[in-house]
């Protein structure tokens, strides 16, 4: 049976350890609050008091931490997860991070002797809940070979970007998008419902003709049912936001809509939507057209 250590239980993290549970594995859990490891340990996983006891002679270390700092601290820091890294050790990074900080922690991994797959997911809890996640992976094919039954167990699908940094780059790529298709359809319902046009009719519109988006479709029903419960926080898109934003810099590659995003889902952090689901950016567009976009439906 193949050993994992996953360290991470937030919205992503905790059902992706429950899927691994009972998909058959055996997992050993680690999170700074200890508290959010109980409810797997009814479920049959073992608890870790540090990150290095949880990754302690596992075959597979999974991470899916929410900042580049808190990725150096869980890897690098006192009671960190690389000294434990043997010959044929797997570490899968499902976080979303800067590419410059898996290429560092790939090569720390790899004069250890083990190997690093830097995975990425989309799909936000739903798909973490649900099993449906897609990674983006970049890494060694024979590696991702050899974990392919973890990562059936986790997601749907499997997409194989190129070598280690490849699926960090296409996940800032995609989730630049993602912000970009939020604040669109924020503004699309600001200048439809302030202008008297039914938010609900607005959406069947939007999801019927050619600006329909995956983000309509998740976000839209949210929006107008003022459901900000999260999926996927606004601070988190916030700080992946940021790292495109820094990629681009690195690339040299002009990126002004991916700018407007950033600041809009800046602007929503700072009117305190931080915690909310990304969705709630909306609440800029609310506040300055003076109405709640379902405030205004047909059934009104």
């Amino acid at each position: 049976m193949t050993t994992i250590g996953f360290i991470g239980l937030g919205t992503m993290g905790a059902p992706m350890a429950s899927n691994l549970l009972r998909g058959g594995f055996q997992v050993t859990v680690y999170n700074r609050t200890a508290s959010k490891c109980e409810p797997l340990q009814e479920e049959g996983a073992q608890a870790a008091s540090t990150p290095r006891a949880a990754a302690e002679g596992k075959d597979v270390i999974i991470t899916m931490i929410s900042n580049d700092d808190s990725i150096r601290e869980v890897y690098c820091g006192k009671d960190g997860i690389l000294d434990t890294v043997q010959t044929g050790t797997v570490v899968i990074d499902c976080s979303t991070i800067s590419p410059g900080l898996v290429h560092e922690v790939a090569a720390a991994v790899q004069e250890r002797g083990g190997h690093f797959l830097d995975a990425p997911v989309t799909g936000s809890k739903p798909g973490a809940v649900g099993g449906t996640l897609v990674f983006m992976v970049g890494g060694s094919a024979a590696v991702i070979e050899k974990c392919r039954e973890i990562f059936d167990t986790l997601g749907k699908k499997l997409l194989h970007m190129g070598d280690n940094g490849s699926g960090a780059v296409a996940k800032l790529a995609h989730n630049a998008m993602v912000g970009i298709h939020n604040v669109a359809l924020a503004e699309g319902f600001a200048l439809a419902v302030k202008s008297g046009v039914p938010a609900d009719k607005f959406l069947e519109l939007v999801e019927s003709g050619s600006a329909g988006s995956k983000q309509a479709e998740l976000k839209g029903r949210k929006i107008i049912e003022n459901d900000f419960s999260n999926q996927f926080s606004l601070a988190l898109m916030l700080k992946d936001l940021k790292l495109a934003s820094s990629l681009s810099d690195t690339t040299g590659v002009p990126s002004p809509m991916l700018g407007l995003a950033k600041n809009m889902f800046q602007a929503g952090y700072t009117q305190g939507y931080g915690e909310e689901d990304l969705s709630a950016v909306v609440k800029c567009y609310e506040e300055w057209i003076g109405r709640k976009i379902g405030g205004q439906t047909s059934e009104a």
